[in-house]
């Protein structure tokens, strides 16, 4: 296999297929100020043609009538650093989301998933790991891990309910910003948060990273030229970030992730898809979002909403990879991933949608060129459009 090429085979994708190799040079350490100045990769799927723009010009590309979904979910600093009661050893505590009492399923159920106690289910780094460990924090904060979940999470009891623990999280938690972040920028808790995080909807271990090129004049230019805006939330957790170790890809479960999805939003996609305007989802989580929770008929999900309540309320597990039909994402917004991941392999499935092997063949190419004009990669990276 050559360094840095796609393979793909129909009956068996490898995790291999989805590797390429990255100068390190090309991983971006901090974001681009203004947000909007980014590079902007353009790709038509119908001409297969790639176009270099500024992110800021997208406004070229989207159309009166589209509509531009965003994921409002807010990051909380949700790394935790402790001392073992019985040792003082350091270690860490990453908070990942409360648990629900019923797992997520596919299609997901619909209404609110109840939470357990001051239970949450977490990442825990450090030596000496173990059931009935007792951890202390600062202002007052501890913890007893309960239970190995044996899938790599735990589950964590905290002397404070939610509502308390948050409050001490945001001022003794740090940002989680991915590892690959060697020295964390000046103001990161607001340079690692989309401008239009929602202050009501806080949840998220990991940003939304495809939102963070749009500022707030960008997004009212693209109001006066006539596209709408739609939001939703999806709470970024393990289901995005967590890592591919089987070798078939078609056996990787996704962890459940929370999504909340307003009438308001179904009512202008409906609206749209009758209309024939597209719907441009911003980011992977978006895009999962959306193919997750409306795959219903459209009066199925409105009449549901109608007699309970304003908003779906659910978990989405949905993988999304090559040979995957999308119902609802017309275009997509998204940043440059890391190899081997489930964000990259979305992507795939959105270049290829008609053809498996053609998705691969293009992401070679795209990710090819975006190396040879050395566009920034991951988080903090450039963008790219897929219409």
């Amino acid at each position: 296999m050559t360094p840095g090429s796609f393979f793909f085979y129909d009956a068996y994708m490898k995790l291999s297929d989805f590797d390429y190799n990255l100068p390190k040079n090309l991983i971006a350490q901090k974001p681009i100020s203004p947000r909007d100045h980014s590079r902007l990769l353009v790709f038509n799927r119908e001409t297969k043609k790639i176009v270099h723009r500024r992110f800021y010009d997208i406004v070229n590309y989207l159309r009166p009538g589209d509509i531009l979904v965003l994921n409002n979910s807010k990051v909380f600093p949700a790394r935790l650093i402790g001392r073992k009661v019985e040792t003082g050893g350091k270690i860490e505590i990453f908070l990942l989301r409360p648990p629900s009492i019923t797992p997520p399923a596919s299609p997901p159920p619909l209404g609110k998933g109840r939470i357990k106690g001051n239970g949450w289910q977490c990442l825990v780094g450090g030596h000496g790991r173990k059931e009935n460990l007792e951890v202390k924090f600062k202002q007052g904060l501890q913890c007893k891990i309960l239970t190995d979940n044996k899938d790599g999470t735990w589950l964590v009891k905290f002397n404070k309910n939610k509502k308390e623990l948050m409050k001490v999280v945001e001022r003794i938690g740090k940002v989680p910003t991915p590892p690959y972040i060697k020295k964390i920028p000046a103001g990161v808790k607001q340079k690692y948060q989309t401008v239009f995080a929602s202050a009501a909807k806080v949840g998220s271990v990991a940003a939304p990273t495809a939102g963070f090129h749009f500022t707030k004049s960008l997004l009212a230019k693209l109001k006066r030229r006539g596209v709408k805006i739609a939001y939703l939330t999806l709470h970024v957790g393990l289901g995005t970030f967590a890592p591919v170790k089987v070798d078939d890809i078609k056996k990787h479960k996704m962890h459940g992730e929370r999504v909340e999805v307003n009438i308001q939003t179904i009512q202008k996609i409906v609206r749209a898809k009758e209309e024939g305007n597209r719907i441009v989802a911003v980011g992977t989580t978006s895009a999962r979002a959306l193919e997750g929770v409306l795959r219903q008929p459209a009066w199925q999900l409105l009449s549901q909403l109608r007699s309970g309540g304003q908003a779906i309320k659910t978990e989405v597990d949905i993988f999304i990879y090559p040979g995957y039909k999308f119902k609802i994402v017309d275009a997509l917004i998204t940043n440059f991933h890391l190899p081997k991941s489930t964000l990259l392999m979305l992507v795939v499935a959105f270049l290829g949608e008609k053809n498996k092997r053609q998705g691969i063949i293009l992401a070679k190419k795209i990710y090819q060129e975006a190396i040879r004009k050395k566009y920034r990669f991951y988080s903090f990276g450039d963008a790219m459009l897929v219409t």
